[in-house]
This record gives C-alpha cells, sequence and structure tokens, in this order.
C-alpha cells in the first residue's frame, strides 16, 4: 500500500455542507439532558464507522476522552497535538491514545491518557458512556469515551505530546451547517472526511479526519 502523501487538507474542496440537517437543540446540550441521553440512549447507528485504509501497520485499540466542559454553555476540550509526533502529528485531537495491558476499558485508557497528556484529574470527570468504535486510517480501533468534566479543573499539557490546549462551543459541533465535507482523490480512490473549522479568536481550530468524524457521530446520537 503506497502511503498518502503529505497535503494540507484545509487546501482541498469543501463538497458539500450540510445546511438542511437540524441542529441538536440548546435543551438537549445540558447537564440533565445529557446523563439522560446515555441513561436512556435511543435506537441509532453511527454516521461514520471505518476510514479507509491509509498506512500499513499493526492495528490497535485505542480511546479517547470526548470531554464536555460543563461552564455556562457546555465546551469540548480538544488539543493541537505536537508538529513531531508518529501519527496525526499536528492536527487537532481529543486527549486519548493506544489501550495499555492494565487498562480496566476504554473509560480508564481514555481517563490515563487525559491526565498523561494534558494533566486533567480523574476526580473532575464523569463519565457517562461511549460511543460505537471508530477506525482509522492509520488502523486505530477508537473507542470514544465521553465524560462531564467540572469547570474548576486545572490542566498541565505535556509539551512533548501536546502544544496547545483549547475549548470549543458544543453548540457549535452540533450544529451541521458548521460540518463540511471534502473529497481527496489518491491512486484512483475518492477519500472523503469532514471538517468543523472554528475561529477562536485569531486562531482558526481546523477539525477534522478522525475527530471531526467521531464527532458527527456524537451528533447522531444526540438528533436520534
Amino acid at each position: 500500500m503506497s502511503q498518502l502523501p503529505a497535503f494540507d487538507p484545509k487546501t482541498v474542496p469543501v463538497t458539500r455542507v450540510d445546511h438542511d440537517l437540524p441542529a441538536v437543540p440548546l435543551h438537549a446540550l445540558s447537564e440533565s439532558a445529557l446523563r439522560q441521553r446515555f441513561a436512556s440512549p435511543p435506537v441509532w447507528a453511527p454516521e461514520l464507522v471505518r476510514e479507509r485504509k491509509f498506512m500499513d501497520r499493526q492495528p490497535a485499540q485505542a480511546a479517547v476522552l470526548l470531554g464536555l466542559v460543563m461552564r455556562d454553555e457546555p465546551m469540548v476540550l480538544l488539543t493541537q497535538r505536537t508538529a513531531h509526533l508518529s501519527t496525526h502529528s499536528g492536527q487537532v485531537a481529543f486527549a486519548g491514545g493506544k489501550c495499555d495491558p492494565e487498562d480496566a476499558d476504554a473509560a480508564a485508557t481514555a481517563l490515563r491518557e487525559a491526565h498523561e497528556e494534558v494533566g486533567l484529574e480523574a476526580q473532575h470527570v464523569q463519565v457517562l458512556g461511549s460511543l460505537p468504535e471508530y477506525v482509522t486510517g492509520s488502523a486505530f480501533f477508537v473507542t470514544p469515551v465521553v465524560a462531564l468534566i467540572a469547570p474548576e479543573h486545572t490542566l498541565e499539557p505535556n509539551p512533548h505530546e501536546v502544544q496547545e490546549v483549547f475549548e470549543v462551543p458544543l453548540s457549535y459541533l452540533m450544529n451541521p451547517a458548521h460540518h463540511r465535507w471534502h473529497t481527496f482523490a489518491f491512486e484512483g480512490v475518492q477519500r472523503q472526511w469532514l471538517s468543523m473549522p472554528y475561529q477562536d479568536g485569531p486562531h482558526e481550530r481546523f477539525i477534522w479526519g478522525a475527530t471531526a468524524g467521531i464527532l458527527r457521530n456524537f451528533y447522531r446520537f444526540l438528533i436520534a
């Protein structure tokens, strides 16, 4: 298999924006509504399950923390990965990583990785549940663990792995008017992915790939 060439995802044309889909209502994003949704989940199916493979490597189980900081407006905790990492370098991502044998479950992996990467203490986190597994083109089988984060938490990012930590309003990400589809052709294969760019003051947070795919599935879970 030929590995995808280096490219700037921001330059890949947008083929569609989902203006026609409804946003998740604001009342459905409250702490009580989120707890109720996970306590009594709807019948639903994830929209995005597996990316086209673009890297030959051994498959690995992984978990990420889809952390919701419960401020007056709920916020999603995200990181900007450092440029020298071997996979997904420089990208916007959830805190997370590969499962270790001693991890009891995906939630344990996500909490451990969040502590290692950004210094988030488990005492400030309440796990609600998880979303279906998402398989990346780099052969990670990722379980997204959804959790509430107390707003009084403190962070201490690991400079080796994390360039920056930031938050994006959950309401923005749960509005498909901000979900953009891109198509990229390589060796006769059409590859499609989502982006959800967010202007954070002077910074454009270009959320795309697996992170955007997992957020899209979270949207489908909440809107079902």
